[in-house]
């Protein structure tokens, strides 16, 4: 895969990839029947039509060797979400990754364990504990 930069996925497209992320490839009824486990009311020819539009935009690649069409995301899940929060860090908060940090730490109640986490990146990063 190349480091080409994918167009930013709607919100309705980050949900079908993430159906593709968590199960792998899978055909336009299978996401269909994911998502209505969540969203009520995603009729099937509406996900078939995003699927093709994110075929189209290169989201998800579509294998059309069989009947049904089995479609999987182009990008990771990490790669996408690199790619998003770097346009939020550039659109949003000036380039600046500790505004995003702060804003983000500030907005909802962090657990222990996801401060511990933080703790030990920022001291990988830095170099190590000291």
């Amino acid at each position: 895969m190349s480091e080409t930069k994918l167009p930013r996925p709607t919100d309705a497209e980050l949900s079908i990839l993430r159906v593709l992320w968590e199960r792998g490839d899978s055909t336009v009824r299978e996401v269909h029947e994911v998502l209505n486990r969540h969203v009520d009311g995603t009729g099937y020819t509406t996900v078939l039509k995003m699927m093709q539009i994110m075929t189209d935009k290169g989201l998800v690649e579509r294998d059309e060797s069989q009947r049904a069409h089995v479609y999987r995301a182009r990008a990771t899940e990490q790669r996408t979400q690199r790619q998003l929060v770097a346009d939020l860090v550039e659109r949003a908060f000036g380039g600046s990754t500790a505004k995003l940090a702060m804003q983000a730490l500030s907005s909802r109640k962090t657990s222990p364990e996801e401060l511990a986490e933080l703790r030990r990146m920022l001291d990988a990063m830095d170099g190590g504990d000291e």
